[in-house]
């Protein structure tokens, strides 16, 4: 009997154009990697490169100690923020492999894609209150 991974990435066209989806990737094994200024400056100027690149703004971004929540939109009709995403796991990816040995992302990610009919700014506070549901931060 095949085992067969589920699909579960909507299909690539749901990515492209002026679209925004909230992001969140891990570090695999609980890595708590985003503890330092340095290593989050490193990861925001890697962002920072890749979303010029591909006509994407990341209007909300936070680092948690292992893992990270942005919201990436395309400003272009051929903008493909899953392609963005994942040039920046790339990118990053390799940093970590010499910079920081054992540490890795996880395969995947969890995306959300906002629909027009949802607030951004609801998005937004979300990840923005992160920190301080997890008790990082006073309130």
């Amino acid at each position: 009997m095949d085992i067969r991974e589920k699909k579960h990435r909507l299909p690539g066209e749901f990515y492209k154009g002026h679209i925004s989806v909230a992001f969140t990737l891990c570090l695999k094994k609980d890595a708590q990697l985003f503890t330092k200024h340095e290593i989050v400056k490193v990861f925001t100027d890697v962002l920072a490169s890749v979303v010029i690149g591909a006509g994407c703004i990341v209007p909300v971004y936070c680092f948690m100690p292992n893992h990270q929540h942005l919201i990436v939109t395309g400003t272009r009709g051929d903008s493909d923020v899953w392609k963005t995403v994942v040039g920046y796991k790339q990118k990053t990816g390799f940093w970590m492999s010499g910079n920081i040995q054992g540490t890795k992302w996880q395969k995947d990610f969890y995306d959300h894609v906002i629909r027009k009919s949802e607030d951004i700014a609801v998005q937004a506070r979300y990840i923005l209150d992160n920190p301080v549901r997890k008790g990082l931060v006073p309130t």
